[in-house]
């Protein structure tokens, strides 16, 4: 969507997760978008204000606790619904993530009111904007992939949720391999083979602990190793997978509770 000049802040980007084809963040104020339509299907969730828009020529508004999912190819439009605009989150997404199957329910039903996956949508914006969290961005994405696939399927074609102890004990293994290296949740899904979600919530389910923090725990639990044998965080970074020294450090602190350097010179007398 593109704005004026009453635009306060816009902030978009295309991170390295496969199947978002955009991460846009804007705050308007007087604005309002003509009809349109996007190729990529437009997940929409609004911090404070609030949107009020037409989709096929329906109505339809975007409260604090909703997540809004406006399907590729079907025209609307947007303006503010309160005095002072509104500020939102959007994510673009192709059609690997939502097929067409599911344009029909979501143009009947585009505004959807669940606490979990509006959090869920807050959260994966959070971890877009890291650098080096593509494993956990793809994770989280593959999870509200599959909650809104739960909204928009008929009720008596879900899944329920299955336990396999072996297919979370193969993810397990090949994380252990590419510990540096690193992989992505597709490229595991194809190598294993199963589906990501599916991927995701074995390994969650039998070990307690999601892929990308299990991988998270074994880099930051090699680069305490480098870091006693004397190699400077820099280069224990590098060595470890992470993309950084500042990636390092953010991961190192949350589960160790001190930065790389000092850990490093805390048995120094």
């Amino acid at each position: 969507m593109a704005a004026d000049q009453r635009t306060r802040t816009v902030s978009a980007w295309r991170p390295r997760v496969p199947g978002v084809v955009e991460v846009f963040h804007a705050h308007y104020t007087e604005y309002a978008y003509p009809m349109h339509v996007h190729e990529a299907w437009t997940l929409l969730i609004v911090d404070d204000g609030a949107v009020r828009y037409d989709l096929d020529r329906h109505e339809h508004g975007t409260p604090h606790d909703s997540v809004s999912l406006l399907p590729p190819h079907v025209p609307h439009n947007g303006s503010p619904a309160t005095s002072d605009g509104f500020r939102k989150r959007v994510l673009y997404l192709d059609a690997s993530r939502l097929g067409d199957e599911l344009i029909g329910p979501a143009v009947d039903a585009p505004d959807l009111r669940d606490p979990v996956l509006r959090r869920r949508v807050g959260q994966l914006h959070t971890t877009l904007a890291l650098p080096g969290e593509e494993l956990e961005a793809e994770s989280r994405l593959t999870l509200i992939g599959e909650r809104l696939h739960t909204h928009l399927r008929p009720r008596d074609v879900r899944d329920g949720p299955r336990r396999d102890p072996v297919l979370a004990r193969r993810l397990r293994e090949l994380l252990d391999e590419r510990v540096v290296t690193g992989i992505g949740l597709e490229e595991a899904a194809t190598l294993l083979p199963a589906h990501p979600a599916h991927l995701v919530r074995a390994f969650s389910g039998a070990y307690g602990i999601a892929p990308h923090q299990y991988l998270m725990s074994r880099r930051v639990d090699r680069a305490r190793r480098l870091l006693l044998a004397g190699r400077t965080p820099a280069d224990v970074a590098t060595a470890t997978g992470f993309c950084d020294q500042a990636h390092l450090t953010r991961h190192f602190k949350r589960l160790v509770g001190v930065t790389p350097g000092r850990y490093r010179t805390s048995g120094r007398h």
